[in-house]
């Protein structure tokens, strides 16, 4: 596990027989594969690759390497992979500030992005760019989901987040829908693991609910002191807060916490449902929000190529924007900044067979796109 974690390089170029390309496409991977972010990587390498693996194709390699989650170590992965491994297109970050220190240097020299989850606002709107990709969301949308459901009968909210890209689009997309009035708006540490003095604040606040943003190890610290400091206000958050990857960790103090995601295991679509099976076999675990993220970046990627080669970008960037995919979460496309347009749900952690996962209550949002499309000049 030690080895696979702190994997440095890996290459996998597949032979099984498949849809011939207009030309062979070489992707680079850059994700985090070692430290408290590594589940979220993981899971991201791993939902790629299945799709990359159905799909057969001899013409496509993909090269792996791990992060960190340090932006200079991107960088420098990053240069490499494009200078030296030659490769036509980016992909895998997980964290936004990571993504801006790679995204726009990258297609600046005229490669192709598909991000499988960061989302920053700077690159939805006015500084958006025609190889820039996001087949996850923008970064504000599942956000604004939880800020629309704790309309219903939450009057006073604790927010809070890590202070980077992410954590600030993450409460200002809470922000842009809740009514109510905010206790308090809390930036914290990225990588923090001891939360007293939050918690501590949270208990004095006087809200009636927490809304919080804590993505990997961060949340899995967060919620398992939150649960022993005895504080019962609910606590509610995007899915990557209570996402299957950090469940086992965090267990039973994550029960019946209410998030917000595009897909969930209980999804009844076939296209799901077919994921979830080949998943599961593959890798014997459930998949989180990351993992069908990257599933579907892939299967972008796949579905642009086999239709057009990706030195040709304009015509690439057609096929990759008609995102004719058959996703797990059901209806897809993309929005006129190349960021999704989809359904975002209301998710309970519940345990099943004995085993911590999500299940959905309701629709919060149909067919929801962002809002700084408007900005973008595409």
């Amino acid at each position: 596990m030690k080895k696979m974690l702190a994997a440095a390089t890996l290459a996998l170029s597949l032979s099984a027989s498949g849809l011939a390309f207009a030309d062979p496409v070489k992707i680079g991977m850059i994700t985090t594969l070692s430290g408290g972010g590594a589940g979220l990587g993981i899971d991201t390498r791993d939902g790629f690759m299945l799709a990359i693996k159905n799909a057969g194709n001899k013409d496509i390699t993909v090269v792996t390497e791990d992060d960190a989650q340090k932006p200079e170590l991107a960088v420098q992965i990053a240069d490499k992979m494009i200078q030296s491994d030659k490769v036509d297109i980016l992909t895998g970050i997980v964290w936004s500030n990571l993504l801006m220190a790679v995204a726009p240097s990258a297609v600046a020299q005229g490669k192709f992005y598909v991000s499988t989850n960061a989302a920053p606002a700077q690159l939805a709107g006015a500084n958006c760019h025609k190889l820039y990709f996001n087949a996850a969301y923008q970064n504000d949308n599942l956000h604004e989901a939880m800020g629309e459901y704790a309309n219903k009968g939450f009057k006073k909210m604790f927010i809070l987040a890590p202070n980077y890209p992410a954590g600030k689009d993450s409460l200002t997309g809470f922000k842009r829908y809740y009514k109510g009035e905010l206790a308090a708006e809390v930036y914290t540490q990225v990588g923090q693991t001891d939360y007293a003095a939050e918690i501590a604040q949270m208990r004095a606040s006087g809200a009636d609910g927490i809304f919080v943003f804590l993505p990997g190890g961060m949340g899995i610290a967060f919620m398992k002191q939150f649960a022993q400091s005895g504080v019962k206000i609910p606590v509610m958050g995007p899915g990557f807060s209570f996402s299957q990857d950090v469940l086992p960790a965090i267990g039973d103090a994550a029960l019946g916490a209410k998030a917000s995601g595009q897909w969930a295991p209980d999804f009844d679509n076939e296209a799901s449902k077919k994921f979830l099976a080949d998943f599961q076999k593959e890798y014997n675990r459930l998949p989180s929000i990351y993992a069908v993220q990257a599933y579907d970046a892939a299967q972008l990627i796949l579905a642009a190529a086999s239709k057009a080669s990706v030195s040709d970008a304009d015509a690439f960037a057609a096929e990759l924007k008609k995102a004719e995919i058959q996703s797990p979460r059901g209806n897809f496309k993309f929005n006129t900044n190349q960021h999704p347009i989809q359904d975002i749900y209301l998710t309970e952690v519940i345990k099943k067979d004995g085993v911590l996962t999500n299940k959905t209550v309701e629709k919060i949002f149909t067919d929801h796109g962002d809002a700084y499309a408007k900005d973008c000049k595409l």
